[in-house]
């Protein structure tokens, strides 16, 4: 490694003579041929200049990744109108307030939320029985110091829940840099981006709830008394869907 004053400050200290010439004089004027070590220094010197141009040009690799304009302006989450999920499962419910935890650093800019859809009722007009809940989780990150790239790769079939075999792991194509959709044994889908130095993540999740009469009972409900709940869709069916609410999604932070 160069040493700090060899890249800051010694430059004007090298004598041109010695760096470049190919001989050296003696005093009364006479030529001599240069010793073998001084033409390996001069030859170092010259390297350690132009390696620390270079460093200085081109960052020496620790360059910040491309943010491909992607901005943190606002929260997204409150506009997102998630318009395909909504059209083949449920529109997001518009009474519910989305909590969102926005982090701003200068190392990275970060937004996560939930938001929850409409329930879908099971049979009967009652208003009560099995209903059936789905929540859309939004995560970004803007990575403004370090190329997230190779944690992506390397965390691509990592969940809260351990790490996914290969076979739930799906490479989705024409999407951002990279992209992969996530399939986890409890039915929910993970549509993860990687776009420059943006990183993204649509997560797809249901879950079902009993309503009766009494709310102790929607929260623990007797299983003789309502029965098995309803099956558990497998989420990765509305993968198309997601796709295209993660390009709006990935549009809107553009703009």
């Amino acid at each position: 490694m160069i040493s700090e004053p060899e890249m800051a400050g010694e430059f004007g200290g090298v004598d041109t003579r010695e760096v470049v010439g190919g001989f050296d004089e003696e005093p009364g004027g006479e030529l001599r041929p240069r010793r073998p070590w001084q033409w390996a220094l001069g030859g170092a010197v010259m390297a350690s200049v132009l390696w620390a141009a270079a460093l200085f040009l081109h960052g020496g690799g620790d360059r910040a990744p491309d943010l491909s304009g992607y901005q943190l302006k606002q929260d997204p989450c409150p506009s997102l109108r998630l318009k395909a999920i909504g059209e083949v499962i449920a529109p997001r419910e518009p009474t519910t307030k989305v909590d969102s935890g926005l982090l701003r650093h200068a190392a990275l800019d970060q937004i996560q939320c939930s938001i929850p859809l409409r329930f879908l009722a099971g049979a009967g007009e009652s208003g009560k029985g099995w209903f059936t809940g789905y929540t859309v989780g939004i995560t970004v990150a803007l990575h403004k110091k370090t190329d997230p790239g190779a944690e992506f790769e390397a965390r691509r079939r990592v969940t809260d829940d351990g790490v996914l075999p290969e076979e739930q792991v799906e490479t989705v194509p024409d999407l951002g840099d990279k992209a992969y959709l996530l399939t986890r044994d409890n039915g929910d889908a993970e549509l993860r981006v990687l776009d420059g130095g943006a990183v993204l993540s649509l997560d797809l999740s249901v879950f079902t709830y009993y309503q009766s009469e009494r709310e102790s009972e929607s929260e623990n409900p007797d299983e003789n008394a309502v029965g098995d709940g309803p099956e558990l869709p497998d989420l990765s069916l509305y993968r198309s869907a997601m796709i295209t609410d993660m390009r709006d999604l990935m549009s809107s932070l553009k703009r």
